[in-house]
């Protein structure tokens, strides 16, 4: 059996895009916190099914919450990098995004104990905008990124990258690893996360089996939040922001658990070290 990638972006309810132009950043450390109690139910499930996955984490939750980094490399789970702050690549040069990852990497590190050597960017923001973010990432010693969703969407989106581990950097081993799609009516969505909320699991569960029976391992994520129906409500917030980010929070983690004991589980950082290692001709550059 292949083993696919069990992914959550860790970040708290209220530094998600669909709420980045009601709620500054200024505001963030005046909100009620709720990643940490969240990010230890989603370890508890994780436990409960016997899976290993990988975070990848804000360095500002890192920052504020250093024992729950702490918790999830004790737990044998990968922390990897999620930014510091949420701010999406195609917003910054290749100078700021530098000194973002930088910052990001030391809070992750020192909190976890742990190499970080993985990365996602915020929403998916690696596109054909930002050329330069591949070399950069590869030139600070990163082993990969999983910041890619090769479709059209209207928050992100590089619908010409391929749809498997590719070689963006010429002559260097660091690999890029989309996240899996699923079909739906014709369109392509990413397999995971609001989608996976939104719609039955049997759409995910098929992408999934999908790439498995041409050798691939799927990529999964979701968010910690997506399991907490009592999260605060934004009402200033667009209504397709809203219905986004709200529907279904109560189905969560009852399709997470069926989701996990359906397929076969790891870690990134495996899939990368595999995928990397791949003759020149089995990968794209």
């Amino acid at each position: 059996m292949v083993v696919n990638a069990f992914t959550v972006d860790v970040e708290d309810w209220f530094q998600v895009g669909a709420f980045e132009t009601v709620i500054a950043r200024e505001e963030w450390d005046s909100l009620e916190h709720r990643v940490e109690r969240n990010t230890d139910a989603v370890l508890a499930l994780l436990d409960e099914a016997g899976v290993q996955a990988t975070f990848f984490a804000l360095g500002w939750v890192a920052e504020r919450y250093p024992a729950l980094i702490r918790r999830i490399a004790e737990a044998g789970h990968e922390v990897a990098s999620h930014g510091w702050d949420h701010q999406r690549v195609f917003t910054m040069g290749p100078e700021q995004f530098r000194a973002d990852i930088a910052r990001a990497r030391a809070a992750l590190e020192d909190a976890s104990g742990t190499k970080v050597a993985g990365y996602r960017a915020p929403s998916f923001s690696i596109d054909r905008r930002t050329p330069w973010a591949h070399p950069v990432l590869a030139e600070a010693g990163y082993a990969y990124s999983s910041s890619v969703a090769p479709l059209h969407h209207d928050h992100y989106g590089w619908a010409e990258a391929p749809r498997h581990a590719f070689r963006p950097v010429p002559g260097s081993p660091f690999v890029e690893i989309p996240v899996t799609l699923a079909h739906v009516l014709g369109k392509k969505v990413t397999a995971g996360g609001g989608f996976f909320r939104l719609l039955p699991g049997s759409v995910t569960s098929a992408a999934i089996e999908a790439e498995n029976r041409i050798g691939e391992p799927a990529v999964f994520y979701f968010h910690p939040w997506e399991i907490d129906p009592g999260q605060p409500r934004v009402h200033n917030a667009p209504l397709k922001s809203r219905l986004r980010h709200y529907a279904r929070l109560g189905a969560m983690a009852g399709k997470l658990r069926t989701l996990l004991a359906a397929h076969r589980w790891g870690r990134m950082d495996a899939i990368a070290r595999a995928a990397a290692e791949r003759p020149e001709g089995r990968i794209a550059a």
